[in-house]
């Protein structure tokens, strides 16, 4: 058994829950603008969709595969930092400078270049992103071992987290201004350059100001020498198996994998449904409107939707929160079906709110609920292994947006959505409105049908708790 006790009881300060939460404004902030510059490469370098979806697949399959490895490496790490600090501190540094490389692109290089370029760089990227973000959910799985505390820990960093997403739309306001930039490639390559280094400096906050236990003298680790490492692919293949064999987790996993990947395949439709459905393709007359798609969401989940999961979670408990707010996800999804209206596209804003308790509270509960699992594998097993179990939980929202990205290109070219036409084929809109509402409705009931039975209740996880105190004492 570990004789490291990586979790502490009680309350956690509101300081060190700020210092996690500034390393996830920057774990949300990359992908939230990764997600609006990704429109560029179609709408203004002339990528076409099947480029599209390679370049959200391959460099996603990639970071799904290296994430188990970190996670092995961040579990077994001896250092008088612990076993995270300093890869989130090295992590930040890759991420944020390969972000800003990575959006050097010109027109004049050509697309097979930018093609090559892009990707290339995309798989540097998301290696900064493995090192910095296993270690880093890891931190966050570790810094309590109550059971309301730890949703509290995630909703005060989902909240502040959530800011990226408000940030992030009001690019394209300047993106598309030709006061601010001639053209939106022109602002990628600047914008790129502010957000690389600043969430570069947030991320690096919670290797910084959260403090862990000296590891060194530890003598229950793997070694972590080339060699050993390579050998290890059987124990993290074996970790894969028995961290999945666990029921709780393994429903986890799979509920996230179907609303994120849902969710995620449709993204970016908001932006084409709001130029092409309600402005006919003009976007200098659709303005601020796919900004405000994108930030009036975000701000109801940062000011409604997580205050009111994390009470909703303390009240009825982790799972019956998730499946009530998914429930209202699925609604939100209805309504905005009927209130894309051309002529009134403020209409949309009135289904924002009930959309926005899908991811909103995915996971603020699902993070806190995964802790939870940490503790029954160390019951089980006598080992503390948040890097492998946050490492797995994210390969499966890693994975599910890969896939979300093929998704995407293939149901683009399925109903003949050409981003370059004046005018757009016949039923090319109304078929992406129909899968905007249709895909993460259905991947929502296939995860709220998974979790009808999750079964490691609040009562279970503080018996667990207090086993555990009883084997330390």
């Amino acid at each position: 058994m570990s004789s490291i006790k990586t979790s502490v009881k009680g309350k956690v300060p509101m300081g060190q829950k700020v210092a996690f939460g500034l390393g996830m404004l920057a774990n949300q902030m990359f992908p939230a603008a990764l997600g609006i510059f990704m429109v560029v490469l179609v709408q203004d370098l002339g990528f076409p969709a099947w480029m599209w979806g390679i370049l959200f697949f391959l460099p996603r399959v990639f970071d799904a595969v290296t994430d188990p490895i970190m996670g092995f490496i961040s579990d077994n790490t001896r250092s008088k930092w612990g076993r995270r600090r300093h890869y989130v501190f090295i992590g930040a540094i890759i991420m944020g400078i390969s972000f800003v490389v990575m959006w050097q692109l010109y027109r004049e290089s050509g697309l097979n270049y930018n093609f090559i370029y892009f990707l290339m760089w995309s798989f540097m990227f998301y290696l900064g992103l493995t090192i910095f973000s296993v270690p880093y959910v890891a931190m966050g799985y570790e810094m309590s071992d109550d059971f309301h505390e730890r949703t509290s820990i995630m909703a005060v960093a989902q909240w502040i987290g959530q800011w990226a997403w408000v940030i992030a739309p009001w690019f394209w306001v300047v993106m598309y201004d030709p006061e601010w930039f001639p053209n939106a490639d022109t602002a990628t390559r600047s914008l790129a350059v502010w957000v690389g280094i600043s969430c570069m400096l947030l991320a690096m906050i919670p290797a910084i100001f959260i403090k862990s236990k000296s590891t060194i003298n530890e003598t229950t680790f793997s070694p972590l020498t080339l060699s050993a490492i390579g050998k290890s692919m059987a124990e993290i293949l074996a970790g894969f198996k028995e961290a999945f064999s666990y029921r709780p987790f393994r429903k986890l996993c799979i509920a996230t994998f179907f609303i994120f990947n849902a969710f995620n395949t449709v993204a970016s439709f908001s932006f084409f449904i709001v130029v092409y459905y309600l402005f006919n393709g003009d976007a200098g007359a659709a303005g601020i409107w796919p900004t405000l798609f994108g930030s009036v969401g975000a701000l109801a989940t940062t000011f409604m939707v997580i205050p009111i999961v994390a009470r909703m979670s303390n009240k009825m408990g982790k799972k019956n929160a998730f499946l009530l707010s998914q429930g209202i996800s699925i609604l939100g999804y209805i309504l905005l079906w009927f209130l894309f209206i051309p002529g009134k596209p403020y209409m949309f804003l009135f289904g924002l709110p009930f959309f926005s308790f899908g991811i909103g509270s995915l996971f603020t509960l699902m993070m806190s609920m995964t802790a939870d699992v940490c503790d029954l594998d160390e019951l089980n097993s006598g080992k503390r292994r948040e890097g492998i179990f946050g490492a797995i939980y994210w390969w499966m929202v890693k994975f599910g947006f890969a896939i979300a990205g093929l998704l995407t290109g293939a149901i683009m070219t399925l109903v003949d959505f050409n981003p370059d036409a004046a005018v757009q084929a016949d039923g090319a809109v109304s078929g992406l409105r129909f899968f905007y509402s249709a895909i993460p409705i259905t991947g929502t009931l296939i995860a709220m049908w998974v979790m009808r039975d999750y079964d490691l209740t609040e009562q279970k996880a503080r018996e667990i708790t207090k086993q555990l105190e009883d084997r330390k004492a």
